[in-house]
């Protein structure tokens, strides 16, 4: 694994735990667990912007994570490929929840407001 799938996993998991927060929060009639629910959402995606910035200097600067680091033998590029493989699969789940994310906000927001 690299530090990209890493963080594109640990990225996808951010959203989706603020996906939830958000979903208790507009479920919920207390309003402190409201508030509570709110402040983690907060949180998350205080989580989601660290990683993002991270994973924008890892796409930026280390060469080790662009699939360009040198190999030594068939095993090492076996385990590259299955690297990158894993590394788009997680970005494809990242996306998703992402996408999942945008849109259960969008209908919390449009919830308060009615």
């Amino acid at each position: 694994m690299t530090v990209k799938s890493d963080l594109e996993k640990a990225k996808a998991s951010a959203q989706g735990a603020m996906g939830n927060y958000a979903t208790f929060s507009s479920s919920t009639e207390d309003p402190m667990a409201k508030q509570m629910f709110e402040q983690m959402q907060q949180d998350m995606q205080r989580h989601v912007d660290m990683i993002n910035n991270r994973l924008n200097y890892v796409n930026q600067n280390n060469n080790l994570n662009s699939g360009q680091a040198p190999t030594q033998g068939a095993q090492n590029s076996s385990v590259n490929n299955l690297s990158a493989d894993a590394a788009k699969n997680a970005s494809k789940v990242a996306k998703s929840a992402e996408n999942k994310t945008d849109k259960l906000l969008n209908t919390v927001k449009n919830n308060q407001t009615k």
